[in-house]
């Protein structure tokens, strides 16, 4: 079925100067000067939280001591493709270790009522057809992309070895026996020849750093530790029956509070959403799949299907004659420009410069449509004015959720404005105060995401992870990433690593993981066909991959400086660089400047050539 453009409002009916001033306005009413530092260090001040795990006990075990050839730090989309692509290539001894109690990451931990998937689901869930499974619609339920988990271990025979319920503790390369030690909160101590970085975006817990939030007497939870024990109902059934006489508290307006806050709001007697920053929310429209569409798919449809996303979402523009096959939120600015263009009979004689101006045009377009949706759905003008959004598209996760904006026409929902105050003012031992008025409450829940741009040591959250020398890579990385093809980094020898690092970004991050992780198991398969102890970048080699990527970098810094504090910026905080020059910290890493295609290419041509260049070996 064809994706049609949206109907939004022309250039014509919008001041778009005036919408700029409010944008700036309202992005400078929320600007913190503390920046990262407005969250606690969950690891340190809430350890015992951070370690808890309300979905899975703990099992005790006997401490672990071996040699093994792959230590694949992370079961989460990374450590499972990590696995699937040592084994494709051959390379079977290998062990993932992770924090949770199963398999999935994120999709672990994150279980609170109304989870689904904000892409669509025939794209982010890697391996369709290698696997033979269909999502049950467009966009996954939680537990189904859990679930699927265990489909891709079982197929490929992934986890016969994955150590769960396993913190790591310390990373230090040992030069005399050219291995990493691991060690762990269980006391293990693994010598691992190579080590994977497979621990994963959405990591570790982010809580704000309120006034008085020891005091509180109440329940506290984060999200990602969702205590179905107290709120009744359960992962597969959210019907949260034990809040009916209490009221209950969510700090954050981000793609988990989206999703629920609509059962706190059918459930709880009252519900306070304490917001900063609102989050455009679109339509749904999540279908099941059709039948009759899945039987006619042919082989080679998934990397089609996430072609056409990446270049719609990322790129922003199609190839000649192509249609959007995704068809949603993301896609929306590029299919609407498109079919402007195509109307006119131009696709193929606009250029470059008037494409993208026009691009920038319909962002505000598509951002005003938005506006009015709120508008139409909320029937308090004040709360309709305070969960409008009003910055450029990707400054935030573009969203969708059908029951979000009615929730709040419900009489036992209240939204609360804290932007005047940018946060909570504090919490008490009853409740909280938010603009000056104390507010009892019997549960205060966080949504307020994970530590993505903040610093290493609070992303990783590893006390001691030290390579050649005792160098360790919070040092090493201090002033940016230094890397050869975004994977491994000079110094630390034998080391892998997976994620937003210095490389080619693809609209669908499994897709890019993927990616990664077949290039990582590519060269351990062949130091050890080679009978190589050790493989690093060489200091000329990782010095001209980083002058490479930073002499083609796509600047978006004027774009960083426009959108209000969130991760996607480092809470609008700037960093310093190797230069001395402060700049935006981008959740993206280091992008490749000339894109994914190019990226991929030039890896490919690398392996291609077969001599491991730019690699010191030993």
């Amino acid at each position: 079925m064809k994706c049609e453009p949206t109907k939004v409002p022309s250039p014509e009916e919008i001041d778009i100067e005036a919408i700029k001033e409010k944008y700036t306005e309202e992005r400078n009413k929320r600007i913190r000067p503390d920046g990262q530092k407005q969250y606690v260090k969950t690891k340190e001040e809430f350890s015992e939280e951070y370690l808890h795990d309300p979905h899975t006990p703990v099992e005790p075990r006997d401490p672990i001591s071996e040699d093994l050839e792959v230590a694949i730090l992370g079961t989460g989309w990374s450590g499972i493709l990590a696995a699937y692509h040592l084994k494709k290539a051959g390379v079977t001894d290998f062990r993932n270790i992770d924090h949770g109690g199963d398999w999935g990451g994120v999709w672990y931990w994150n279980r609170y009522p109304g989870i689904q998937c904000d892409n669509d689901a025939y794209c982010y869930l890697p391996l369709l057809e290698e696997t033979g499974f269909m999502p049950s619609k467009k966009y996954s339920d939680g537990f189904e992309i859990y679930d699927y988990f265990k489909i891709i271990e079982k197929k490929f025979s992934l986890g016969e070895k994955a150590l769960f319920h396993t913190l790591i503790t310390g990373l230090r390369w040992d030069e005399e026996i050219k291995r990493w030690r691991i060690s762990t909160n269980r006391g293990d101590e693994i010598r691992a020849k190579f080590v994977i970085m497979a621990n994963g975006l959405l990591n570790i817990p982010k809580l704000p750093k309120i006034p008085g939030i020891h005091e509180f007497k109440g329940k506290m939870f984060h999200t990602s530790r969702w205590e179905y024990d107290y709120t009744g109902g359960s992962y597969r059934s959210p019907v949260l029956d034990k809040l009916k006489d209490k009221k209950v508290a969510i700090i954050g307006t981000g793609a988990t509070a989206i999703q629920a806050i609509p059962y706190l709001g059918k459930y709880a007697k009252q519900v306070y959403v304490l917001q900063r920053t609102p989050s455009p929310v679109d339509q749904r429209n999540n279908n099941p799949t059709d039948p009759e569409w899945a039987a006619s798919l042919k082989p080679g449809w998934q990397k089609e299907r996430m072609a056409n996303f990446h270049r719609a979402a990322l790129e922003g523009r199609f190839q000649p004659g192509e249609e959007d096959l995704v068809g949603d939120f993301w896609t929306e600015i590029t299919r609407n420009l498109m079919a402007e263009i195509r109307a006119e009979g131009r696709e193929d004689e606009i250029s470059i410069e008037e494409y993208y101006g026009r691009r920038d045009t319909m962002d505000y377009q598509v951002m005003e449509r938005m506006r009015r949706r709120v508008e139409s759905l909320i029937e308090d003008k004040d709360t309709a004015e305070a969960l409008k959004v009003w910055y450029r598209f990707l400054c935030k996760r573009p969203l969708s959720n059908d029951d979000y904006y009615d929730t709040f026409n419900r009489p036992n929902v209240k939204l609360i404005d804290v932007s005047g105050t940018q946060g909570v003012e504090c919490m008490t031992e009853r409740g909280f105060i938010a603009n000056g008025e104390e507010y009892d409450i019997d549960c205060m829940i966080f949504a307020s995401g994970f530590e993505v741009t903040s610093d290493l040591d609070r992303r990783w959250g590893i006390d001691t992870f030290e390579g050649r020398d005792g160098i360790s890579i919070y040092d090493h990385w201090k002033y940016g990433y230094k890397t050869l093809h975004g994977t491994m980094t000079s110094n630390f020898p034998n080391q892998f690593f997976i994620g937003y690092y210095q490389g080619g970004v693809n609209a669908t991050t499994t897709e890019q993981y993927g990616g990664q992780a077949a290039h990582s198991a590519y060269i351990i398969k062949e130091a050890l066909a080679r009978g190589y102890s050790a493989v690093e970048p060489s200091q000329e080699a990782e010095e001209a991959y980083v002058k490479h990527i930073r002499e083609t970098a796509v600047d978006i810094s004027e774009f960083q400086a426009q959108c209000p504090p969130s991760y996607y910026n480092n809470e609008g905080q700037k960093v310093k660089g190797e230069d001395g020059e402060l700049k935006f910290r981008n959740f993206l890493g280091e992008p490749y400047g000339l894109g994914w295609d190019a990226f991929e290419k030039l890896l490919a041509d690398w392996r291609e050539k077969g001599d491991l260049e730019g690699l010191k070996t030993e």
